[in-house]
């Protein structure tokens, strides 16, 4: 084990270049330097963590773009590390919040080593009777996706009928057990035999379909929802968006998590649907994870609990080795992935 001040090597996942449509693996490379296991000189409130699991996020592809909204999202550099949300320890620190051994999660660089001084987000991680590699999941970012998009961005009620497309992803299974812990009717959709099976039969969801089987979406949710969606999680966008507006019901909520139809498109498909909004009186609102982290202790208050009782069942899909990143990225966005996608770097 290397000491603090110690130089080592330090493995990274570098970003070529800008792309335009679906990335490659050959839009990122592997690459090695030297770091020195310490808090450089000068660099105040500094932390340097090893990097043990990195989470793989649809959102990691829209900063891989030139042509993005710089307000709201900050493109990757080429040549630079790309930077994702992950779980580590803690080598070394002068921040206060921070010492050495601690184990921490929130953005860091897909590399063996990260220097972290931006801490927008970053959490110490106080419960480890539960598997770290969780807090890039369920009790990460995707958690809190999840649990604030539905509970307060949703406002459900019991007996509501909802629905969730990419129901079996990191989010999506989340949702569908969430609701269903409030004694709801929860439809998911996927894109494999497989995936469908685990909703029904891991996951609980009352029904769910294999939407690349279904030719006409919009007479599938009607087969499903012949009373209408009380709410919808939207994980998609385009076609599946375009098929629920005309099977919501009065007053329904459409909770706009991620359109992952839609990154990979240099023209986004329209959606046709939208007078549905104003007929039924629909309500769509979209929200990001970011505006709700001032609530993560209320978030594990409630969330702790139900994995340590066993009421909610969470499944990871596991790349080993920080090389085989990029292949672990890239195939999210041809659903290769069943339940949370991660790769693991370090074991401690």
């Amino acid at each position: 084990m290397a000491g603090r001040g110690e130089t080592v090597s330090n493995k990274h996942v570098l970003f070529k270049n800008y792309v335009s449509g679906f990335p490659k693996e050959s839009d990122m490379y592997v690459a090695t330097t030297t770091t020195e296991l310490k808090v450089p000189d000068g660099c105040n409130n500094g932390v340097l963590v090893k990097n043990l699991y990195l989470s793989c996020d649809p959102y990691m592809i829209i900063l891989m773009k030139k042509s993005i909204d710089q307000r709201t999202f900050t493109s990757y550099t080429p040549g630079s590390p790309l930077r994702g949300y992950g779980v580590a320890k803690v080598l070394d620190s002068r921040h206060p919040g921070f010492k050495e051994g601690d184990f921490v999660w929130g953005t860091v660089g897909w590399e063996e080593y990260s220097l972290i001084t931006s801490f927008q987000p970053f959490f110490k991680i106080q419960d480890t009777d539960v598997p770290l590699s969780y807090y890039t999941g369920i009790l990460g970012m995707p958690g809190m996706t999840a649990y604030f998009g539905f509970y307060q961005v949703c406002s459900p009620k019991k007996g509501e009928h909802v629905y969730i497309s990419a129901a079996s992803g990191a989010v999506g299974q989340l949702v569908g057990q969430f609701a269903k812990l409030m004694g709801c009717y929860v439809v998911g959709s996927a894109g494999s035999k497989e995936k469908v099976d685990l909703l029904k039969n891991k996951f609980g969801f009352d029904e769910a379909f294999n939407y690349k089987e279904e030719p006409d979406l919009n007479a599938a949710l009607g087969r499903y929802f012949p009373e209408g969606i009380d709410i919808y999680f939207e994980n998609v966008g385009g076609k599946m968006l375009d098929a629920v507006l005309p099977n919501m019901r009065f007053r329904g909520r459409i909770a706009v998590c991620g359109m992952i139809s839609q990154y990979n498109l240099d023209k986004p498909e329209g959606v046709f649907n939208l007078m549905t909004v104003v007929y039924k009186r629909v309500r769509i609102e979209g929200f990001v994870v970011t505006d709700y982290y001032d609530q993560y202790p209320k978030f594990l208050d409630f969330v702790l609990p139900c994995i340590r009782e066993g009421k909610i069942k969470y499944m990871e899909d596991i790349s080993e080795g920080l090389e085989n990143g990029p292949a672990a990225l890239v195939g999210l966005f041809s659903g290769q992935n069943v339940g949370k996608k991660l790769v693991v770097v370090a074991r401690e």
